[in-house]
């Protein structure tokens, strides 16, 4: 494990005696970061590669985009379909195994195709305290993960990124939109177009950290308890909005915004 001020430093190298990378680019600041340092250290050798499926936000994508703009790195987009996968639709414990399943394949036929030698992520050494199904389809895809590798954190993370001048170094978490949905109800497309646009009603508003749980015609809302004085004064334009997106009732979680909260949540 290196030094903490010698991150930087470390991860150029990593990257750097690669013969080529693909970054599985997805625009938050871990994987914008690694996009980042790969464009620097090859250059043309270095892709980053979205995938996009119902379950990426528009938003997201969109944004993504512009954080590859900025860096002036090379960026494609590759459609994914693991909702046609009825192991993923399920909505399994395992759910993101499945999703990162179809990704890496995706990305691998790309890889070979490109002849680009390595398929890296932006799991970070704080990612491998949880529970992530996703990092086991990576590790049997070859995936490598340089952040993780030399013990990177995600403080540190965003602290690099902020030290390259990357737009997304404040960047609040943003997991695809099937984490809003309880374990055991199916996912579908529409579903995650409604959640969606419930939670662009909230962004619009001005909320930068929030959820949208899903529950059938409830929707769920998740901001910090900073937040919940905004809510009650535009209560409004946020039930109004939310039921303009197909849900027949809004409530706030009194507990808070709470990353992973499903995992303890009711179906």
């Amino acid at each position: 494990m290196v030094e903490p001020g010698d991150f930087l430093t470390a991860l150029q190298g990593w990257l750097r005696v690669q013969r080529s990378v693909l970054v599985a680019y997805s625009g938050g600041v871990d994987s914008a970061l690694v996009m980042a340092v790969a464009h620097q250290e090859l250059g043309d050798r270095a892709l980053a590669c979205i995938g996009v499926s119902p379950s990426y936000p528009l938003r997201e994508y969109e944004a993504a985009l512009q954080t590859a703009a900025h860096v002036g790195a090379n960026v494609i987009s590759v459609p994914t379909e693991e909702y046609l996968d009825p192991r993923y639709t399920a909505n399994p414990a395992n759910r993101c195994y499945f999703c990162k399943a179809e990704l890496y394949r995706r990305l691998a036929e790309i890889a070979a195709k490109k002849n680009l030698a390595l398929i890296v992520d932006g799991n970070n050494a704080s990612d491998l305290a949880e529970d992530r199904p996703g990092r086991q389809a990576g590790k049997e895809n070859g995936v490598r993960s340089p952040l993780a590798e030399l013990g990177i954190s995600k403080d540190q993370v965003r602290a690099l990124a902020r030290q390259m001048g990357l737009p997304v170094w404040d960047k609040p978490a943003m997991p695809c939109l099937s984490s809003r949905v309880p374990h055991g109800m199916p996912i579908v497309p529409a579903m995650l177009k409604r959640i969606e646009q419930a939670e662009n009603v909230l962004l619009q508003l001005g909320f930068r950290e929030l959820r949208v749980r899903h529950h059938g015609d409830v929707a769920r809302i998740e901001v910090p308890p900073a937040d919940f004085p905004r809510v009650m004064e535009l209560r409004r334009q946020i039930h109004d909005g939310i039921v303009a997106a197909g849900y027949k009732f809004v409530s706030l979680d009194l507990a808070g915004f709470q990353s992973g909260s499903l995992h303890q949540a009711f179906v």
